[in-house]
C-alpha cells in the first residue's frame, strides 16, 4: 500500500501520461519493456476515492496474419462476411465487450479485402490504439487528448478519398452520423459499437438520434461475438501441464451475423423494438450466441459454466438447466 503511490507515478511516466493529474481518468501505453521483449503494455487510469486505480494489458506485438478462414466461423457465417465485405458501399457492425476479439475479426476482413482483391482498393483506420500492422492498409491513430478524436479523424479522412474504412469505435454520436453517411456515399465502413446483441445495435444508433433510413440504407452485417475458453484437448478439462492445470486450452470464437435483409428494413423503418427485431432475425434462419454456445457445449468444445461465465445469459441458464442429462 505505501509503495502504490510511486508504483502509480512511474507507470504514468512511462505510458506518457500527466503524472500530476490524479482526478481523471487517463489511457496510455508502455512500448519498450526491457525484461518483456516483443511485450506492448496498455495502461488505464482511473480515479477513486482511495486514490487513482491502475489496469494492466499485456500485448504480444507480432507480424501476426489474420486470415478470415481461420477465424473458426460456421460457414453459414463465413459466407455472409465475405458477401459484405465484397461490396463498394455500407456499414458492417461489430459488437462485444473488450476482450471479445473484435479487433482481429476486423484485421481479418480487411487483410482479406488487401489480399485477395484484384482491384485494390485504398483501406485507411482511424484506430485507438493501432494494435498490429496491416500490409497494404494506411493506419492511423487517434489522440483524444489532443482533440484528433474519431468524429475529426473521420471528417478529415473522407477527404483522403478512401474506398475502405475502419473507425475503431462509434462512441458519440456525430461519430455514428458521419459513419453512417460516409457508408451511403462510395465508402464500405467497418466500425465497433457498445451494444448487448445483434439487434442492440439497432436500438443504439436510434437511441443516439440516427433517422431510420439512413440505418436501412447503409447497414449490410452486424455481427455480435464473444470468446469462450476451449476444453483441453490433452486432459478434457481435469488439468494438466498443457494447460497449466486449468482445464482449458486455446479459445472459441462465438459469433452471431445478422444480415439486414428486407423484413429488418421495414421493422426499423417502423421502429421496432429490440424483441420483434431478434424474432424477424431468428425467423430469418439467424443463430443466435445462446444457440451457437450451447451447440459448443453439447459438442465438447466448452463447458455450461464457461458460457453462462461470458454470456451471462438467463437464457442459457433456462436451456441447461431443462436439459440436466445433455452432457
Amino acid at each position: 500500500r505505501e509503495l502504490g503511490p510511486n508504483i502509480i507515478a512511474r507507470l504514468k511516466f512511462l505510458a506518457n501520461l500527466l503524472s500530476y493529474r490524479q482526478d481523471i481518468p487517463q489511457e496510455g501505453r508502455i512500448v519498450q519493456v526491457d525484461s518483456l521483449e516483443g511485450i506492448e503494455v496498455r495502461v488505464s487510469t482511473f480515479p477513486t476515492i482511495h486514490g487513482e486505480r491502475v489496469a494492466l494489458r499485456l500485448f504480444r506485438r507480432e507480424n501476426r496474419q489474420f486470415i478470415l478462414e481461420e477465424l473458426g466461423l460456421e460457414p453459414g457465417v463465413l459466407k455472409n462476411l465475405k458477401d459484405a465485405i465484397s461490396e463498394r458501399t455500407g456499414a458492417i457492425l461489430f459488437t462485444g465487450p473488450g476482450g471479445s476479439g473484435k479487433t482481429t475479426s476486423i484485421y481479418s476482413c480487411l487483410s482479406h479485402i488487401a489480399k485477395t482483391e484484384k482491384t485494390r482498393r485504398h483501406i485507411v483506420t482511424l484506430e485507438d490504439p493501432v494494435e498490429q500492422i496491416l500490409e497494404g492498409v494506411s493506419q492511423t491513430q487517434v489522440s483524444p487528448s489532443t482533440g484528433f478524436d474519431f468524429s475529426l479523424g473521420l471528417r478529415s479522412l473522407l477527404r483522403q478519398d478512401p474506398e475502405v474504412i475502419l473507425v475503431g469505435e462509434m462512441r458519440d454520436p456525430e461519430t455514428a452520423r458521419v459513419g453512417i453517411e460516409a457508408a451511403l456515399s462510395g465508402h464500405l465502413l467497418f466500425s465497433t459499437l457498445h451494444a448487448g446483441s445483434s439487434c442492440g445495435v439497432i436500438s443504439r444508433l436510434l437511441e443516439m438520434g440516427l433517422e431510420p433510413y439512413l440505418l436501412t440504407s447503409s447497414l449490410r452485417l452486424i455481427l455480435n461475438q464473444r470468446l469462450l475458453r476451449k476444453i483441453c484437448s490433452n486432459c478434457k478439462s481435469n488439468g494438466c501441464a498443457a494447460c497449466n492445470n486449468t482445464g482449458f486450452q486455446g479459445r472459441l470464437l462465438l459469433l452471431e451475423a445478422m444480415v439486414i435483409n428486407e423484413d429488418m428494413r421495414r421493422a426499423i423503418l417502423n421502429r421496432a423494438d429490440r424483441t420483434m427485431l431478434e424474432e424477424i432475425f431468428v425467423n430469418s434462419g439467424g443463430i443466435t450466441l445462446v444457440s451457437h454456445a450451447i451447440a459448443a457445449v453439447k459438442a465438447g468444445l466448452t463447458t455450461r459454466e464457461e458460457v453462462l461465465r461470458v454470456l451471462g445469459s438467463s437464457d442459457c441458464a433456462t436451456v441447461f438447466y431443462s436439459n440436466q442429462g445433455d452432457r
